[in-house]
């Protein structure tokens, strides 16, 4: 089933509450042969914060992918209530399907303080606005594509991007290991701020790993590249709306062993840091 409406994205990201530590959610196709990644991250924070009293609000995140998802099967969230502490809250979350974990996290919620502060600086970068004829040139290309290959491109998602740095991955080069890329979830959410934290957890998988493989020259389409996300780390700094432009800064300081790393910085249009990101994943060529 296609998520194509941005009314679907809470309902993917809700879940069912099957007992009181225990959550079931199903999954959307975008066009991938397994479950999203970002899509159990973004579950496996719902879940969590499902059981976490207000206010308190996720501030960081550690999960493990441990098996390709079933797309056709529904996926059971375990959460486990490690500790509820004065200031701090951890919970351990483990997906099953099958019988089997496919993803491990822990997560951990904060009541909000004040204390010291500071933050690198967004990089200048073009805005939304100034990328239409960018945008334009992108589509341009997607509609000269075969039909198979234009509808994965032209397929509807929640979260609707407008990189600063346009990449064909038909005709892949090598290129400094960086990307800018503004995200957004494609319509308003409702004001609940674990929601808006659960939609950027879910877009933060999008476009992550693959700029690992910017300098060697490969696209992700190559049938002798076998990808994957490992892990995926995330800390919320801010206040934000997902539903609103956020650049996306992504770069990746390491490739070795089959595996690329990669790093991310979430601004708003104000140039403040709203969330940070980091992932290894699996960058397998194979004969």
């Amino acid at each position: 089933m296609n998520l194509t409406n941005i009314s679907e994205l809470p309902g993917l990201l809700q879940l069912e509450r099957l007992e009181k530590n225990l959550f079931r959610g199903n999954s959307r196709d975008i066009g991938s042969k397994y479950v999203f990644g970002g899509q159990v991250l973004a579950q496996g924070l719902s879940a969590a914060s499902q059981t976490v009293e207000e206010p308190r609000l996720a501030h960081s995140l550690h999960g493990y992918f441990i098996l390709p998802g079933d797309i056709q099967a529904p996926i059971v969230y375990q959460v486990d209530r490690t500790r509820d502490g004065k200031s701090f809250t951890t919970r351990r979350v483990t997906a099953i399907q099958h019988g089997k974990a496919i993803f491990h996290m822990a997560a951990s919620f904060q009541v909000e303080e004040e204390g010291l502060e500071h933050q690198i600086e967004m990089p200048d970068v073009p805005t939304p606005d100034q990328l239409t004829e960018v945008q334009a040139a992108m589509q341009q290309a997607i509609d000269q594509l075969p039909d198979r290959l234009r509808r994965v491109f032209n397929r509807e998602r929640p979260v609707e991007f407008c990189p600063v740095e346009p990449l064909n991955p038909f005709q892949p080069d090598k290129h400094p290991a960086k990307r800018n890329i503004w995200i957004r979830t494609n319509g308003q959410l409702p004001d609940d701020p674990n929601m808006h934290r659960n939609a950027l957890a879910y877009a933060s998988d999008f476009n992550f790993i693959t700029t690992a493989l910017l300098p060697h020259g490969i696209s992700w389409l190559d049938p002798k590249l076998q990808i994957a996300s490992l892990d995926h780390a995330m800390w919320f700094h801010r206040p934000f709306r997902a539903d609103e432009w956020l650049l996306y800064h992504i770069d990746s300081p390491n490739a070795n062993g089959a595996r690329g790393l990669s790093r991310g910085s979430i601004y708003n249009t104000d140039g403040v840091l709203v969330a940070s990101v980091a992932q290894e994943g699996l960058m397998r060529l194979r004969e």
